[in-house]
């Protein structure tokens, strides 16, 4: 099967600062590929070039067949991008944003109604499509803002973070739509904080840090890499941690990792529960008593840890406080300023 999207060897320079360093990566048409890591890792760079908003400095790059430094206007007509934050207009009604949309790039007047309607239809939003965009839930301008990325058809479709701050439920139905697209032949890439949404939805995840891969395949074959289930331990004190991770730092061949917040020290367990018997003995000879373990296979959260140093969780919360500020600075959205491409 051709590639949708083929980077090899992806340099970007934004300013004095490395961001992307020898990036290779690929999505086969008809696929959901995930691009995992921690922030500053290059993930939204890597979407930014690959959608023609920057320009690569080295590295093979195209999308469709079609390098997107020499022919970027080429590009931009088969691709749709929802960035971070829904660009949608609030003083217009949901109609009119796809509308406007869609005369931005020439779609008749009459065929540019009939796609949005389609579009209100399929994402739910048929009833609030007259409402102006200012009233609606975040779940909602989400979802406006999908259709607007949808309304040219596009063959790939790069989704930045697209359910970060949404809700469950909100969640769960941008999900469904991811499906039918892809069921439909768009090829999808999507940057994501949630392991579980990679798990969900892709067909196979990368992980980038510091610019570069560090891993490459399916979740199942990223889970068997990190290998070996897990054990959880939770402390009845937050302050006992230090003391029982030096306690077991002869344990897990890495030292564990502590969750602060939950009272948790979690490493991998190589042994069976014998060794859980063991640590646990270690535990309170330490002096630290009522405590509580668990056993688990490994989840992408896990392998997230393991290849960048942080967790997916706590990547997310510094996404969310850094979107909150930057919506701050921001103000207002506006439909044509759409980040450049996609619409």
């Amino acid at each position: 099967m051709a590639a949708s999207i083929l980077v090899q060897g992806l340099v970007k320079r934004l300013g004095k600062k490395l961001v992307l360093d020898g990036l290779s990566m690929s999505a086969e048409a008809g696929t959901v590929v995930a691009l995992l890591g921690p922030n500053g890792a290059g993930k939204t760079t890597t979407v930014r070039v690959l959608s023609t908003l920057l320009r690569p400095d080295a590295g093979r790059v195209e999308v469709c067949g079609i390098d997107v430094g020499a022919e970027p206007r080429r590009v931009r007509s088969m691709i749709g991008l929802t960035g971070q934050f829904a660009a949608v207009d609030g003083i217009l009604t949901g109609r009119e944003n796809l509308e406007l949309v869609g005369r931005l790039y020439r779609i008749g007047r009459a065929d540019a109604r009939r796609r949005a309607d389609d579009l209100l239809e399929r994402l739910g939003l048929s009833e609030a499509a007259g409402q102006l965009v200012k009233t609606y839930s975040g779940g909602m301008r989400r979802r406006l803002d999908l259709a607007a990325s949808l309304l040219i058809r596009p063959r790939v479709l790069f989704l930045d973070e697209p359910t970060t701050g949404l809700d469950l439920r909100s969640r769960i139905d941008l999900w469904s739509e991811i499906d039918l697209l892809v069921r439909d032949g768009t090829t999808l890439l999507l940057t994501t904080q949630y392991l579980e949404e990679a798990d969900r939805l892709a067909d196979s995840v990368t992980v980038i840090d510091r610019g570069t891969m560090v891993a490459q395949g399916t979740p199942a074959e990223l889970k068997e890499q990190v290998g070996g289930d897990r054990v959880t331990f939770t402390l009845a004190d937050p302050a006992d941690l230090d003391r029982a991770a030096d306690a077991l730092a002869g344990h897990g061949g890495k030292e564990p990792f502590r969750d602060r917040t939950r009272a948790e020290l979690t490493l991998r367990l190589e042994g069976g529960l014998d060794t859980v018997a063991t640590m646990t003995r270690e535990l309170n000879e330490a002096g630290i008593d009522d405590v509580v373990h668990t056993v688990r296979r490994p989840t992408l959260d896990d392998v997230f840890l393991e290849l960048t140093g942080a967790t997916a969780a706590e990547a997310a919360d510094e996404a969310n406080e850094r979107g909150t500020r930057a919506r701050g600075r921001r103000g207002k959205p506006s439909v044509p300023d759409r980040n450049g491409a996609g619409r």
